[in-house]
């Protein structure tokens, strides 16, 4: 195999607006915005599409509406037929895993550039019915139409809401919020605590997008209503403006119900259901209480990303904007109940193929699931690794320009949008060199990428 040591560059990137869940972007499908967003980017860059040698997209509710959906954008944005197409899955962190499999592609000599991001519309995960065909209800659509109501007490067949099953781990049986709560509960992080992260999660966001921070790299989305709806415009992310009333009124946080603590299921059950995961700790009657918020998670999302990744020689044949350098990556998993820990683990990986200490870095992107797991991280990462990220955030440094608690989450997406807000954050700031984004995704994988700007 041809491979030789190259500087991989990330130049140009752009991005939708994201769209909160059943909402604006919600008839859009994700090769739709998977293909605006590649639009954008030829758009913006000057990007000849004849240069592209290949697409590489991060997608998490795969279905069969797309089959291999980075095949089904290159082919109706019009880029190379003969372009490399490849869609990834690795949760929450498909489209960091998509930046390093472009950069590992350009390593075995495969190509010299290509496009990498995500995209994810969750307001078009289906329902599934779950069965085996050899079951005499599924043996046809036919059969399945004529026998629905029968079909739905059969022991040998389910229908699921693929979204609540894909948020669910499999093997530890625990959604993702309650893998927040789990944190929270063993590492003592209040809900006051996560209540003030996300507030400020939300002044950030929103003051990026009125300084304009976010004009850099978001194109707005036209949806066609249909013949009677005419078309509307998203031109921003949705739900920090839904949410804007939490800024001027923090006091609003403590008014949003607690998941896991209340008349219908008290915390006491939830030691009973997840007290074996909460290492350190145990149910306190009177003392114990719920903190994981509707208000301090992450959205549900629709949205797409995609970034340019080359090597040097080739994005300067093409005048393109080079904005960093891939310095190293790493990829690092752990206990699914701990997975929002999982970027504190991570990162020191990237970090020694990088060659880069923690304290170097000027900037960082981290992925925001749950005020509650960003904490623990914070706590984690300094018990463990001695990695300050308290300190970066509160000078500034980390998530500068807001997170995905007021962002939201097109989970397909997340990590092209982090390294989006890094990168153009970089080139804003003269003084930054050296960032890094890192995130979690269900199952406990972490992902972190290290970049120096050129």
């Amino acid at each position: 195999m041809f491979s030789e040591p190259k500087k991989i560059v990330l130049c140009a990137g752009s991005r939708t607006p994201i769209g909160h869940i059943s909402r604006s972007l919600s008839t859009l499908k994700p090769e739709d915005l998977l293909a605006m967003s590649v639009e954008s980017l030829v758009k913006r860059s000057g990007l000849p599409k004849e240069a592209v040698d290949g697409l590489i997209a991060g997608w998490v509710g795969q279905s069969f509406s797309a089959p291999n959906l980075a095949r089904v954008t290159v082919t109706k944005t019009g880029l190379p037929e003969k372009a490399q197409s490849v869609t990834v899955q690795n949760n929450c962190i498909s489209s960091i895993e998509a930046i390093a499999a472009a950069g590992r592609a350009i390593l075995a000599g495969e190509g010299e550039l290509y496009l990498a991001g995500g995209t994810e519309c969750m307001s078009r995960m289906p329902y599934t019915i779950e069965g085996s065909r050899a079951a005499k209800e599924l043996r046809s659509l036919d059969v399945v139409k004529a026998k629905w109501a029968a079909m739905l007490e059969s022991p040998q067949v389910r229908v699921v809401d693929s979204m609540e099953e894909g948020l669910t781990d499999p093997v530890k049986k625990i959604n993702m919020a309650a893998t927040a709560e789990v944190c929270a509960q063993m590492h003592g992080i209040t809900r006051d605590e996560q209540d003030r992260y996300a507030h400020e999660s939300f002044r950030r966001s929103v003051e990026a997008w009125n300084k304009g921070f976010y004009a850099s790299h978001v194109e707005p989305v036209k949806v066609d209503g249909g013949a009677t709806n005419g078309c509307a415009t998203l031109e921003k992310d949705e739900y920090p403006f839904l949410r804007e009333d939490l800024i001027a009124k923090p006091q609003m946080f403590a008014k949003a119900p607690i998941l896991f603590d209340n008349s219908i299921y008290p915390i006491k059950n939830f030691y009973r259901d997840f007290g074996s995961l909460i290492e350190g700790r145990t149910y306190q009657e009177g003392l114990s209480t719920g903190s994981v918020t509707l208000f301090n998670s992450c959205g549900r999302s629709d949205g797409a990303a995609v970034i340019i990744v080359a090597t040097e020689p080739r994005a300067k044949a093409l005048n393109l904007d080079i904005l960093a350098e891939i310095k190293g990556w790493g990829f690092y998993g752990n206990n699914p109940a701990y997975m929002g820990l999982a970027p504190a683990l991570a990162a020191p990986l990237a970090l020694k193929r990088a060659g880069v200490s923690f304290d170097q870095l000027d900037r960082i992107e981290l992925h925001e699931p749950f005020a509650a797991t960003v904490l623990g991280i914070f706590k984690v990462g300094k018990e463990r690794f001695g990695h300050d990220w308290h300190s970066k955030y509160v000078s500034g440094a980390l998530n500068q320009n807001g997170g995905s608690i007021a962002l939201g989450h097109p989970l397909g997406a997340t990590g092209a949008r982090l390294m989006l807000n890094l990168l153009y954050g970089m080139k804003q700031d003269a003084s930054a060199r050296l960032g890094m984004i890192a995130a979690c995704a269900g199952g406990g994988m972490g992902g972190a990428v290290v970049v120096e700007r050129v």
